[in-house]
């Protein structure tokens, strides 16, 4: 179970992962060892998942950011273990879901440009034999980066 002062450690550690455990502790009117102690029960049990860099797309040559929905032709696990397979393998693809609805996978892609995201539908996805169907949506612009979580 978490205490409040949990939540506040891993709400100050979601805005800034840097934080040293003399920093924590300031914040949570503790001492640095008993900050750095709570931070590692939490590593350990799983709350805290790891720790990693936000980039920029843009300044990295991926100018286009999409959406693209995926509909299987068949659904048993050997046909969604081998699509998993191929999401697992590609790069481009930063996130997938599987959803309710009309659509079975929902993926995050990030291209250089709009011919590698055509590419990566027409020649990755939907050649793919469990594919039936694939929509895209390109992102105009994004109005709220990836939030921290709700604590």
């Amino acid at each position: 179970m978490l205490d409040p002062t949990d939540t506040r450690l891993l709400a100050a550690l979601q805005k800034d992962a840097h934080l040293t455990a003399q920093q924590l502790g300031e914040l949570l009117n503790l001492s640095p060892s008993q900050a750095g102690r709570r931070r590692q029960r939490l590593e350990a049990e799983g709350y805290i998942q790891g720790y990693s860099a936000r980039l920029d797309p843009a300044r990295l040559g991926l100018a286009v950011q999409g959406f693209v929905q995926v509909q299987l032709a068949r659904h048993g696990p050997e046909q969604s273990q081998s699509f998993a397979r191929l999401i697992g393998t590609r790069p481009e693809i930063t996130s997938a879901w599987t959803m309710t609805g009309e659509a079975d996978y929902l993926l995050r892609v990030f291209c250089p440009d709009l011919g590698a995201l055509n590419t990566l539908l027409h020649e990755v996805l939907l050649t793919h034999p469990a594919v039936a169907r694939v929509q895209s949506q390109i992102v105009m612009d994004q109005l709220k980066r990836d939030a921290p979580l709700p604590t």
